[in-house]
């Protein structure tokens, strides 16, 4: 019965089970992060001093160290004391020399030129206020780069001409050359405005070249300019040369004009060669010219170039090898050239 109780009551007992649940950590805090980041902020410091220290020159090192060092007002030498003269002075013991104690440092009066002396007028040189004493020397005086204006050689006005003539050749070359555009452009205008010449304007070549405003007169197949073996212009060179000479009268540059032929050798009784043909050419466009209004005085000469200038040298014996250029100089390179033959 005991026994049978005491089971009993051991089943029936209430068993309470306790159970912890497990709690988080608390926050240990970002303390390493500021850590690491120090340790790398520091790690690209020394990797960049590096650099900078390869990249350097011993010159730079120098500047850099002189601008970092401790500076003394009153000395060449650094301090380490930060005192004047390296923390020493005249009465410090040891600085003295010999028996007779700390020296003494006499007292030097300035001198004042008398208030009633005269100065220089303002149109002389400040120096001669100096004049007697020859202190004070002039520091600005380096070669005259300093020199008072009123009292300038002919050194610096021959500088400044100079200068201002350089200015106006200058000004006066962009207008030259802007003027030659506008004729170039007045002569293609002229010429292709003109029914009777729009199959010849294919053999007009204008351009502005180093030289100046060029004008080539070609010859092409079945359209020459001049009959074959002569230096007589047909009308085609005629109608060309009256059409383009009131555009180069208004020019005052000077005109020179040059003969070309093709390679082909030319066979004469008489003698004559390419040289005389292309020079001939040259002179009866020159007359044309003339004829057509261009002063006589603005053309500085002619040349015949045979067929030493070729157009197109890969093609010695083309049509448009003969030709004849006028070109209007630049009045910078205007230079005399041979004399017309009339």
């Amino acid at each position: 019965m005991s026994a049978r109780r005491g089971k009993k009551e051991k089943d029936g007992a209430t068993l309470v089970i306790r159970r912890e649940e497990g709690a988080e950590h608390g926050h240990h805090g970002g303390a390493w992060k500021v850590a690491y980041a120090d340790f790398v902020t520091a790690m690209m410091a020394f990797f960049l001093l590096m650099w900078l220290l390869n990249a350097t020159t011993e010159e730079q090192k120098m500047g850099i160290a002189q601008y970092f060092a401790p500076v003394n007002v009153f000395g060449n030498d650094n301090s380490g004391s930060g005192k004047p003269f390296a923390g020493t002075d005249i009465v410090s013991d040891g600085s003295a020399v010999g028996k007779a104690g700390t020296p003494t440092v006499p007292q030097v009066e300035r001198s004042y030129p008398p208030e009633e002396e005269d100065l220089p007028d303002e149109g002389e040189p400040h120096q001669a206020i100096f004049a007697e004493g020859g202190a004070f020397p002039n520091r600005f005086d380096a070669g005259g780069r300093f020199a008072d204006p009123r009292t300038a050689g002919a050194g610096g006005e021959q500088a400044t001409e100079g200068a201002v003539e350089a200015l106006e050749r200058q000004a006066a070359a962009e207008a030259e050359a802007e003027a030659l555009e506008q004729a170039a452009e007045a002569i293609r205008a002229a010429v292709t405005a003109d029914p009777a010449l729009a199959e010849l304007a294919r053999q007009l070549a204008v351009d502005v070249t180093p030289e100046g405003l060029r004008l080539q007169l070609l010859d092409s197949e079945g359209q020459p300019m001049f009959a074959l073996g002569s230096s007589r212009p047909n009308e085609a060179a005629k109608a060309l040369i009256a059409k383009v000479a009131p555009v180069l009268a208004r020019l005052g540059n000077p005109i020179t004009i040059a003969g070309h032929t093709d390679a082909t050798p030319f066979r004469s009784g008489s003698g004559v060669t390419n040289w005389e043909l292309s020079a001939d050419r040259a002179n009866a466009a020159r007359r044309l010219l003339i004829e057509a209004g261009v002063p006589e005085a603005r053309i500085q000469g002619i040349s015949g170039r045979a067929d030493r200038d070729l157009l197109l040298p890969a093609d010695p014996r083309a049509a448009a090898n003969r030709r004849v250029a006028i070109l209007v100089q630049r009045a910078a390179l205007a230079a005399p050239a041979v004399p017309p033959v009339n």
